[in-house]
Order: structure tokens, then sequence, then C-alpha cells
């Protein structure tokens, strides 16, 4: 390809992740601008009028009108993806509107994830599970998940030592941001010298969908991974960055070095040249208070990949147990940024209209 030539729209564009798809697509070497959606509330306004993030908005989108949702204007102006950022609940029905019309979707809603045929993807552990989507009628568009923010990083930071560990089980507890929970999110009084030790389905989903992520995928379906993630989940008065205290009961017992040596060696995109692909997509902190929201949400490098890397630190092996912290951003990794990867890897992988070029 010699320059972007895909349009796009993204749903939900006034609420936060919204925000972020259209800080991501601004931009993007692959992908056209997008149009922006959102409910009859914003429609009219520009996305400046709107913008919530603490950085200022894209100068190229920050005057662009937002538009109300209406799947046959979208296909008659030739949108080929969208990348919805609805609420779960509303989101399933036109999510799947949109791919029998032969549009991609790549979304960050919680509605299909677990569908058989629907790919739940972080393409640096399962990219073969794109394969998922060949199931799909003919003139239908991709539908593809990214997982929940916690569990996102949870996975990225297991994938590499689960292998070395074969764990017997793993217990995560999480400090979630406030920023997890939309906008306007946990009230100011509710969250103030407190600590909320309930997030409505966190741990569940926190459970299902690792299993999924790490379970071999064969013959277009997913064989989910036997081992048990017991989840605690809380909500922290924190903006963004989910910081999660990691126990992993291992059934085998590599040095301290093997282990470090696998997260530092990790990056299975390194030679697809995914704009967004972060490298490396786990960096390990020595320190003994690393990582933290503050300092680490926005790792990753290049520069597109800012905040999708996640970082590891607070590594202690007393086999059986491996114990870590683990932070990602969740708006960006555990949202935005990683239906962007998706959509990149689908079109390096050829099934997105547009294809990758030979060499790629």
């Amino acid at each position: 390809m010699t320059g972007p030539e895909i349009r796009t729209a993204v749903l939900g564009a006034s609420g936060y992740i919204g925000q972020h798809f259209a800080r991501e697509l601004a931009d993007h070497p692959e992908f056209l601008p997008p149009r922006l959606i959102a409910s009859g509330r914003s429609e009219g306004k520009r996305l400046g009028d709107v913008w919530q993030l603490s950085e200022p908005p894209p100068s190229s989108l920050e005057t662009t009108r937002i538009e109300s949702l209406s799947v046959a204007r979208l296909v008659r102006a030739g949108v080929q993806v969208v990348f919805s950022a609805l609420p779960s609940g509303f989101a399933g029905p036109v999510e799947r509107e949109f791919t029998i019309r032969g549009v991609s979707v790549f979304t960050n809603a919680a509605d299909h994830r677990l569908d058989a045929d629907v790919p739940l993807l972080i393409p640096e552990v399962n990219a073969d599970h794109l394969a998922l989507a060949e199931r799909r009628r003919p003139g239908h568009g991709l539908l593809v998940a990214n997982p929940n923010c916690s569990t996102t990083g949870l996975v990225l930071s297991m994938a590499p030592i689960v292998g070395l560990l074969r764990p017997r089980a793993v217990h995560v507890a999480t400090y979630q941001a406030l920023s997890g929970a939309g906008v306007p999110g946990v009230p100011s009084l509710a969250i103030a010298d407190n600590v909320v030790p309930f997030i409505a389905e966190e741990e569940e989903k926190i459970s299902r969908e690792s299993a999924r992520l790490l379970g071999i995928q064969k013959g277009g379906r997913v064989s989910p991974s036997p081992i048990p993630i017991l989840a605690h989940c809380a909500r922290v008065g924190t903006r963004d960055g989910h910081l999660e205290a990691v126990t992993v009961e291992a059934t085998r017992g590599p040095s301290q070095g093997a282990l470090e040596a696998a997260w530092r060696g990790f990056d299975p995109l390194q030679r697809d040249r995914l704009p967004t692909a972060p490298h490396p997509p786990v960096q390990l902190r020595p320190e003994v208070d690393r990582p933290q929201p503050v300092r680490d949400r926005w790792a990753g490098a290049p520069i597109r990949a800012r905040g999708m890397a996640a970082v590891v630190g607070r590594v202690r092996w007393d086999p059986p147990f491996l114990r870590f912290f683990v932070l990602t951003h969740n708006a960006v990794r555990g949202g935005a940024g990683g239906s962007v990867l998706n959509a990149e890897l689908a079109l390096a992988r050829r099934a997105l209209p547009g294809g990758a070029s030979a060499d790629r």
C-alpha cells in the first residue's frame, strides 16, 4: 500500500475509549481518518467540544462533527472498517448488522467476546485465532474482539512464561483505574479516601476470557486453557492504568533468570511491521517500586505504540510460587489500541479488503 486507503468510522466517539480510537486513527498509515459516530446528544458537536482526554485532541479531527448512528448511511458512504466503543448490551446487534452488510468490526465491547465464530485477540498471544473468522458467511465483514482491559494485562504478561511454569493455578488481584468505568465513571465521593472491592462481572470476565486467549485453536474451534484463574478486582482512585498483582502456582521449576529472559525475549510480532505493535510488548523493570501507573502507563515504543506495552516488575520466585506485578494502560492496550492492533493484524494477514503487500 502506498498510503491509507481504508475508510473507517468510530462508534461511541464521544466516550473515553472512543476518543482514544480517534487519537489512534487520526494519522494512521493504513486507515483513513475516521467518521465519528455517537448518540443523539453529541450529534453535530465537534470532537473538540466533547474531548475528555488529558492530552489535546488531534488537530486533524478537532473540528470534525459527530454524526448520529446509521448503519445504512455508513454503508452507503463506503465505510469498510468500524471500530466500536459502544456500551456492552447495546453494541451486539449493531455490530452484527454491520458485518451482515459487509463491514468489518473491531470491537472493545463484551457482547461477542465468547462467540464461537469471533476471534478474541491479543496479537502477540494468539494471532492464529484469527482463523475463526474464516467461518463467517460469504460477503460478511469480520467481527474481531479485544478482551477485557484487566484480562489483557494478565494474559500478555503470562504468555511468555506459561510454557516454562505449566501453572496449576493463577491468582490475580487488580487495582483498576477510574477510566475503566467509562464516563462519568465512579462518583468522586465513592472513591475519595476509598477502595471499592467490587467491579460487576469483572472477575468472571478475567477467568473466562483468559481461558479462551490461552486456549488452543484447531480446525476453527478453540479449546480453552484448563488453568484456573482466580481473581479479586478493586477500583482505586487512579485516572488511567490497571495494576495487577499476580501469583502463579507452578508445576515446573525454571530459574528466575530463565523467566526474566523469556519476558525480555518475547516479541512475536517483530517481523510483522504492524504500526501500533510495541517492541518489546513486555517491559521488565528491575526497581523494587515499579511498575506504577503515573510512571509506566504510557510504556511502549515506537511512538505510535505509546501505552501498548505491559510493564512487569517486583518479580519474586519462590518455587512453586511466582509473584509479580503487571501494569497496562487500560484505555490503550486494554481498549482502543488493542482493537487497532487487531485490525492491523487482520490487514497484514489479508483478512481485510485492501490486503497487505506481498513482502509484508
